[in-house]
């Protein structure tokens, strides 16, 4: 395998997730720090959309988080983040990257969807942790008793949502998800992912 190139932006979640999982598999990748406002004529190239991130590997192009995620995993899962190809996992993600994320985005910039206050966006973000508490009263993490993908997955908008009004998530009815994120933060993995180059 010719070395990768991940082009990503560090406090994307999407970028975030993608560095996670290579990282995890021991992929050998160059990181590129990309300026959102001055984006490199070579990631456009690639992937013309303009979102990072966007891993070239081998001539391939994959720039979907996801699926960054799914090919990292593919070349190295030691600890079975795959969980053996159970569904819940990918409906988990799927669960996230719609209705949650949209959630997030109205929550996160309240200011540009002044139909409803930034309570009510809120809310509806809090239905989604909401499952993931229930999910955590049966298992040490959201679909086993070890990390998965669903957990790398997810961490990053978790996280993202957590900061934007962290008093109240400190003061949210969550307990077990407040203790995953912060093992998550406190983890060498994200640790390292988010270590500035």
């Amino acid at each position: 395998m010719s070395e990768a190139l991940l082009y990503s932006f560090r406090r994307c979640p999407y970028a975030m997730r993608a560095r996670l999982a290579l990282r995890y598999s021991g992929v050998a990748v160059r990181i590129v720090e990309v300026s959102l406002k001055a984006k490199p004529q070579e990631m456009l190239t690639l992937s013309p959309k303009g979102t990072v991130p966007v891993l070239s590997v081998d001539g391939q192009v994959i720039d979907e988080s996801l699926a960054i995620m799914q090919w990292a995993l593919a070349q190295h899962d030691p600890d079975d983040w795959l969980l053996g190809g159970d569904p819940a996992v990918l409906a988990l993600i799927a669960e996230n990257d719609g209705g949650f994320k949209n959630s997030l985005n109205r929550y996160k910039y309240a200011e540009r969807y002044p139909e409803y206050p930034m309570e009510h966006y809120r809310a509806e973000g809090a239905v989604f942790l909401h499952t993931l508490e229930g999910l955590l009263a049966e298992r040490a993490y959201l679909l086993a008793e070890h990390l998965s993908l669903a957990d790398m997955a997810l961490a990053p908008f978790v996280r993202q949502f957590a900061h934007v009004d962290r008093d109240w998530f400190v003061r949210a009815p969550y307990p077990r998800l407040q203790q995953w994120l912060d093992e998550f933060l406190q983890s060498p993995l994200f640790i390292g992912v988010m270590a500035k180059a």
